[in-house]
């Protein structure tokens, strides 16, 4: 099935509310919570307090992306404020299995990311512990970068895996997603499509239903 996931770290934050609940109304699957530490990745977005606040204006799941240094500190934390999807990144984790553990035992769904410089082969050994995997496009920290094209590889050989090993698992990308290049996750096996300035710049609504249009006739054909 295929889903959008609307980053918030691209709404205007005087805003945010407004702009989450025209993207409730537009029918958004989910929302993409972004939380950086600013030692994992080069930028600090935000914690606990505006989870806390975002979970009192929507019931749309919350997609948690923890790029922040050993997340396992905060799992519990993220999952008592409303997380139903926690993704931990390979890269930053201790225990990769413990923290797959702790997240389903906090009650949500587990994800685990790499970065475009990370070989999807490191997944491998957690294909079956994990409910859905994060391909990140661009370097992880800001928003509004261009996607990289040699990621496209990346997701392709993540299906394949996931289809050797009969796994029908999601596979969620984050980073330039746009109008022009959506056809082109889908096509490499990515079903969830994480995109911050492709809906909050311009018309919320509209930039949601053009996607989901494009989804519907996706699954058609």
């Amino acid at each position: 099935m295929l889903r959008i996931s609307p980053s918030i770290l691209a709404a205007d934050f005087a805003c945010l509310g407004d702009y989450m609940r025209r993207a409730d109304a537009a029918g958004t699957d989910m929302f993409h919570v972004d939380v950086m530490d600013g030692m994992f990745v080069p930028n600090i977005s935000f914690g606990i307090p505006i989870m806390e606040s975002v979970k009192k204006i929507t019931h749309t799941p919350l997609d948690v992306h923890l790029m922040i240094v050993q997340p396992e500190r905060y799992i519990r934390e993220f999952a008592r404020t409303g997380a139903d999807i926690i993704t931990v990144h390979y890269e930053a984790c201790e225990d990769i299995d413990a923290a797959a553990a702790l997240i389903h035992e906090c009650g949500c769904k587990a994800g685990l990311s790499i970065k475009p410089g990370t070989d999807t082969s490191v997944l491998e050994p957690y294909l079956d512990q994990y409910d859905m995997f994060l391909i990140m496009t661009v370097e992880p920290g800001f928003g509004g970068q261009k996607y990289m094209n040699k990621c496209t590889g990346k997701l392709s050989h993540l299906r394949k895996m996931l289809d050797e090993h009969n796994l029908d698992t999601d596979i969620e990308v984050d980073g330039g997603i746009t109008r022009d290049n959506i056809g082109t996750v889908l096509d490499a096996g990515a079903n969830v499509i994480v995109m911050g300035s492709s809906i909050f710049k311009g018309d919320i609504s509209e930039n949601i239903s053009y996607f989901k249009k494009y989804f519907k006739e996706y699954e058609k054909n």
